[in-house]
């Protein structure tokens, strides 16, 4: 009975194994796309301001012109005050100085706006592209070896399920059973050693006779608290 217990121990790490192994096709493509995400969003980050500064710088362009051609006719219309001859010229022509004034300046101020932005957008590209590297830099080796660890995934589960194959044809039918249906019922271990004479998955004591009874490994034992399969490593004494 004791090659059997060893046989159920051996079929527990198989188990937890191939349990890891299905957690690992979850939290695997997680992690993955996190660091992409965070990729991503640095991009998306970076373009977004690459956009903003040149809708700035373009807008700043353009208002530049509008100055011009304002400065322009504000010259123009200077020299015309020499020569008008009626009050009305005169009003209307003031009118419109002052029109061209009050345009200059309201795109002057525009245009100390658009500088600040201009500034702002630079000094972020800078720092988000240092960034940028730094992160794909940092996990590069580790994106690596996620992916590595993903393409192999599928194999390993398939080799411990053929070892999981093999090894229960040697294990009995209802023996068998009993882990299986005490594994499903904790969801973790079905299997536990003796530790400091207590039940090593709910630590409850255990009285000397039965660890007596059960150090012999000719019948299989379970704890009458969680009813685990109780077994002797002889790492107890």
């Amino acid at each position: 009975m004791q090659d059997v217990l060893n046989l159920l121990l051996e079929l527990q790490i198989i188990d937890e194994d191939m349990g890891e192994l299905d957690r690992s096709k979850v939290y695997l493509p997680e992690m993955i796309a996190n660091i992409n995400n965070e990729i991503i969003a640095l991009e998306t980050e970076i373009a977004e301001n690459e956009q903003k500064l040149l809708d700035a710088r373009k807008r700043q362009k353009e208002i530049e012109i509008d100055i011009e051609t304002d400065k322009e006719e504000l010259s123009k219309y200077q020299k015309q005050m020499k020569v008008i001859k009626t009050n009305k010229e005169y009003d209307a022509l003031v009118a419109e100085i002052d029109s061209r004034k009050q345009r200059i300046s309201d795109n002057e101020d525009e245009i100390l706006k658009l500088m600040g932005i201009i500034d702002e957008c630079t000094e972020k590209l800078s720092e988000l592209k240092t960034k940028l590297d730094e992160t794909r830099e940092t996990t590069k080796t580790h994106l690596e070896n996620l992916n590595a660890e993903m393409s192999t995934l599928e194999s390993k589960i398939n080799n411990k399920i053929k070892q999981r194959d093999n090894l229960v044809k040697n294990i009995d039918r209802r023996v068998l059973s009993m882990y299986e249906r005490i594994r499903k019922g904790k969801g973790s271990m079905a299997v536990v050693p003796i530790r400091k004479r207590s039940c090593g998955g709910c630590y409850k004591q255990i009285p000397p006779q039965l660890i007596q009874e059960i150090r012999r490994g000719d019948k299989i034992y379970t704890c009458d608290s969680c009813g685990r399969i109780l077994i002797w490593t002889n790492e107890e004494e």
